[in-house]
């Protein structure tokens, strides 16, 4: 058995929340790697597997942990591992190479920039042409202060202002500016939108997911910079020791086959071997199975299971029910599926593209 250990960064927040963040609990249980404590606040343990190590923290500070080797994993959003890259490269002038893995089809957000609703302007080269003739100091809020930055330049190169906003300081809402003419970033701790609201700011970056706050203050969305969701991040050097790479694996495999069967069923139904062909046209037709549906042949029956995704609009699961039962299925069990691996080239074939 191995001696390694695998060290995986626990968000805090709500996606601890067995009620919140997408069943984050659940989805690790499902997948054979049952917590104890990590719901509660911590300390976080693995309770079957003692070569998972998890370490309780903030999302927004696994990009930096991973970056250092600290941590070998983290569960956490693509929009604060792409912070912590930006800051690494923008203050400190180093590179961090991060790897997204796995998706986990949760907590997706958007990242927007937003101003006053009375502005005219439709984007954010319209609004930074209107604002900055005579402005010395370009002020934004956001919690994501970097990736704040990093959009602010690339919108003033676009209208040709890069040399003119060229300075930059990221500093606490409302501390003195620490220089004369640029572009200000203060960093927040929330409610970004009334700082935007009540004229703290010349436009604030947001997270947001259906945008109803923004509009309740009197905002617009005039551009968005990145959609977020939730994935597990390594750093890359993980794969050269072998030991880690294969509990990785193990990791990802687990949690794929999770994911996957997310919002998916089992329909066991048997049928008389004379009627196959009828069974086998419909499941074909409605392309019900893959390579062939899995089939038990008996001498006067067949049991047959198809795989079907519960929310399927096109075809839903009670109208599969419904006609399966006029071509003569009986016997139709429903059968909840927890995990669904196709097969280890499922976490061979690179990652989900995010780095």
């Amino acid at each position: 058995m191995t001696t390694e250990i695998l060290k995986i960064g626990m968000p805090s927040g709500s996606l601890a929340d067995p009620k919140r963040g997408g069943s984050l609990v659940t989805l690790l249980e499902n997948s054979g790697f049952k917590t104890s404590g990590y719901e509660t606040g911590g300390p976080s343990k693995f309770s079957t597997i003692n070569y998972l190590f998890g370490w309780d923290g903030r999302p927004q500070e696994f990009g930096s942990q991973l970056g250092i080797n600290e941590l070998d994993v983290a569960i956490a959003g693509n929009d604060w591992i792409k912070e912590r890259i930006l800051e690494f490269k923008i203050e400190y002038n180093t590179d961090i190479k991060l790897e997204n893995v796995l998706s986990l089809n949760r907590g997706n957000v958007k990242i927007v920039g937003i101003i006053k609703n009375e502005f005219s302007s439709q984007n954010a080269e319209e609004y930074l042409k209107l604002i900055c003739p005579g402005k010395d100091i370009i002020t934004v809020v956001a919690e994501m202060p970097y990736l704040a930055l990093d959009w602010v330049q690339n919108k003033l190169k676009n209208i040709g202002l890069s040399e003119t906003y060229s300075s930059f300081s990221v500093q606490k809402y409302k501390s003195p500016a620490r220089i004369k003419k640029g572009v200000v970033i203060y960093e927040t701790w929330g409610k970004t939108e009334a700082k935007v609201k009540n004229e703290g700011a010349d436009l604030g970056i947001e997270i947001t997911q259906s945008g109803s706050a923004l509009k309740n203050y009197g905002l617009k969305i005039i551009d968005t910079l990145m959609e977020s969701e939730t994935s597990i991040w390594i750093n890359p050097d993980l794969r050269k020791n072998k030991s880690k790479k294969d509990l990785l694996d193990m990791f990802l495999l687990n949690l794929n086959g999770t994911v996957n069967a997310e919002n998916k069923v089992m329909v066991v139904f048997n049928v008389a071997n004379s009627q196959i062909n009828i069974i086998e046209k419909y499941l074909s037709d409605n392309k019900l199975f893959a390579d062939e549906p899995t089939m038990n042949v008996g001498k006067v029956f067949t049991e047959i299971s198809i795989q079907v995704a519960k929310d399927d609009k096109n075809l839903p699961l009670a109208k599969i029910r419904y006609e399966l039962a006029k071509l003569g299925a009986v016997n139709i069990d429903t059968i909840p599926v927890i995990s669904s691996i196709k097969g280890l080239n499922v976490i061979n074939s690179g990652s989900s593209g995010n780095h």
